[in-house]
């Protein structure tokens, strides 16, 4: 783009200064090969550090330019502050300090050619070294960015094998116990079936949350999730996701009985499990699920009646890495959200008094599907 803007900048010079065309037009010529070389030449092949030949040709074509304007900088001035600009985010420091001889050449020599009075020749003292500190700055703080990015992208990767490997390691033993419950329920009776039985239903829970962590990965990667949608009655759904949750929770179910959603089932108990569970952790009972349609959507809400969040919190509590006290990660409430938008809706928060409403929003059964 540089010698792009510069090319052309080179064929509009024509107009203030007919008499020079011949040399504006070699300008133009030049800077076009070197943006087509730049766009086109298979750089990566040549390795890290082949653009800085662009540069190289850069300053050659800048030295020209300044000539063929009789010596006068003030154009050429400003291009050759920005490729240093542009060599200092690509390039390290040795390379920088290289470039200096080429770069005063470029400046100073056509000055020279032309006759410049000294005054003019002299600016190049402190032009030259301030374009060169500013490349320096710009290079240091590149350093820094690229730097940090390659941490990330290594702690990225550190998260991303815990994750798969934490998901795939549960599967193996979980399903040998789910094994040894099942043969216990065969023979098992009174309160210690029932007991096995919530362990059954545990350990399958267990077995799905594996799954969820594959998701954070899934949605991590594509920015996608499939779902596997159905259409359910709202009250069976929500009764079976509560059955999981312990027998003394102070957690209430508001449902209209006739209300169909069209939702992957597997993830509406995550998300419902999710929002119970952090009303009952965080908030205060008593902790009430409604869920009801309202227009286009259907509207779920899990409402706990503690001290609230500030409003300067609850837009950004649904934001991954978002939990701000000690027992918190910040994945539950972001993974809502994802599954929220997998399903076409959106999770939000709503202040009450006292308490407050996560409030979860699908499009609604007979517009859905």
């Amino acid at each position: 783009m540089l010698f792009a803007v510069a090319g052309l900048l080179g064929l509009l010079g024509i107009l203030n200064t007919p008499h020079l065309a011949g040399r504006l037009l070699t300008v133009t010529a030049c800077d076009l090969v070197l943006t087509l070389a730049g766009l086109f030449l298979p750089w990566d092949r040549f390795g890290a550090n082949s653009p800085a030949l662009l540069g190289l040709a850069g300053f050659a074509v800048l030295g020209l330019s300044t000539w063929s304007f009789g010596g006068v900088a003030a154009g050429t001035g400003p291009f050759l502050v920005l490729l240093y600009a542009w060599s200092a985010l690509h390039f390290r420091r040795w390379i920088l300090a290289a470039f200096t001889v080429p770069a005063t050449l470029a400046y100073l020599v056509p000055l020279i050619l032309t006759g410049q009075p000294p005054l003019v020749v002299s600016s190049a003292v402190v032009f030259l070294p301030a374009a060169v500190s500013v490349a320096f700055l710009i290079e240091s703080q590149a350093r820094h960015l690229r730097d940090d990015r390659m941490r990330l992208a290594r702690i990225e990767q550190w998260r991303a094998a815990m994750i798969s490997s934490l998901a795939h390691d549960v599967r193996a033993p979980l399903s040998t116990v789910h094994l040894v419950l099942e043969d216990l329920r065969e023979t098992a009776t009174g309160q210690t079936a029932r007991m096995l039985d919530a362990a059954m239903r545990q350990t399958a829970r267990i077995a799905r949350l594996a799954d969820g962590l594959l998701d954070i990965q899934r949605i991590d990667s594509s920015g996608q999730l499939k779902l596997d949608r159905a259409r359910h009655s709202a009250a069976v759904l929500v009764k079976d996701a509560l059955s999981y949750v312990r027998e003394d929770a102070d957690v209430s179910a508001d449902i209209d009985p006739d209300l169909t959603v069209y939702v992957d089932k597997q993830r509406f108990e995550q998300i419902l499990l999710n929002l119970v569970t952090n009303a009952l952790r965080y908030g205060k009972p008593p902790v009430l699920v409604t869920f009801r349609r309202d227009g286009a959507i259907d509207r779920l809400e899990v409402r706990d009646h503690g001290a609230g969040i500030p409003e300067a919190l609850r837009p950004r509590l649904f934001g991954q890495f978002a939990g701000e006290g000690p027992e918190s990660v910040g994945l539950g409430l972001w993974i809502v959200r994802q599954l929220a938008a997998a399903h076409g809706g959106q999770a939000f928060a709503e202040a009450r008094e006292p308490g407050v409403a996560m409030v979860i929003t699908f499009p609604a059964a007979a517009l859905s599907g």
